[in-house]
């Protein structure tokens, strides 16, 4: 029998948007564990705004398993948020609310800042860097700095150890901004792995002093792009029947309930989605080929 050290991860109570959390537990096994295998475990719900201290227990089911390159024997173990009695999801639960479709598939494109001393790493510590252009996909110490690359290259190798899907990674247009890429068959197995890629670049840049930030207009009001997740998506009927008509139809129906889909796109989007920086306003549904100002954008090839 061998020691596992199990990493169970979950996503918290805080609101408009939640935080990972992540605690160890030491469990024998003849060899790597299956999800089958891994029990449920309670945590103080009332240090992560889930319950109140007088009835503070909220328990961890295990959905999604993967090995923790980091770690010697060690395993990353997503978990859904359950009442005491391990069977009612608990109010934040938002993951045991989703229409798990496997035909629906998912590619995340996650922006996000490197932070270090409260502001974009490469910022100076008053105003700001040469204006947007060279550093997006660039090169060289002026454009990425000493150690973005090193951390993100880092991530990547993490993340495939860990069987994530990762695709990809670029600089992004900002200074001191970066986008990695995950890819998932089915709703739940794609959103798992996003968070749990979220996880490990969280956890990997604690020993280099640097913080991510994810909100999607750190900057405020300037002109400096905001950090998004774009979503590349189809339907098993888009791709194996497709056709103008049921494209149209879709685009129909975004139109139709944009502000349900902006509801739950996360905060401040309306600070982000303003119609610059190659953004749609959040208001206003539009798609088009190659067109960055849409809210979506359709690429020539599946024209």
């Amino acid at each position: 029998m061998t020691k596992y050290k199990l990493e169970y991860i979950w996503l918290d109570g805080y609101v408009p948007t939640p935080s990972l959390r992540g605690k160890t537990q030491i469990k024998e096994f003849a060899e790597f564990p299956t999800l089958e295998q891994l029990p449920l475990w309670g945590f103080d719900g009332s240090s992560t705004n889930q319950a109140e201290g007088h009835s503070s227990d909220c328990v961890l089911k295990p959905v999604a398993v993967y090995p923790d390159p980091a770690r010697t024997n060690g395993v990353l173990v997503m978990c859904e948020v359950m009442m005491p009695d391990g069977v009612t999801p608990h109010v934040s639960n938002k993951r045991a609310t989703i229409l798990d479709d496997e035909g629906a598939w998912f590619g995340f494109e996650q922006e996000y800042f490197f932070y270090k001393d409260g502001r974009p790493l490469g910022f100076p510590e008053s105003g700001y860097p040469a204006p947007q252009g060279p550093y997006y996909t660039g090169v060289g110490y002026k454009n990425v700095g000493d150690v973005a690359r090193t951390i993100v290259e880092e991530h990547l190798d993490l993340c495939l150890a860990a069987g994530i899907n990762h695709e990809g990674i670029n600089a992004e247009v900002a200074k001191g901004q970066w986008e990695f890429q995950i890819f998932g068959k089915g709703s739940k197995k794609a959103a798992d792995q996003m968070w749990m890629a979220r996880y490990l670049l969280l956890r990997l840049t604690e020993k280099y002093g640097i913080d991510i930030e994810f909100h999607c207009k750190p900057l405020g009001d300037t002109d400096w792009n905001g950090s998004g997740m774009h979503a590349n998506f189809s339907t098993a009927y888009m791709r194996e029947v497709g056709g103008k008509a049921y494209f149209e139809a879709l685009m129909a129906q975004f139109d139709k309930n944009l502000m349900d889909h902006i509801a739950v796109y996360g905060p401040d989007n309306d600070k982000r989605l303003t119609g610059k920086h190659e953004t749609a306003p959040w208001n206003k549904f539009s798609y088009g080929v190659a067109d960055r100002g849409a809210s979506i954008r359709v690429p020539h090839s599946f024209v």
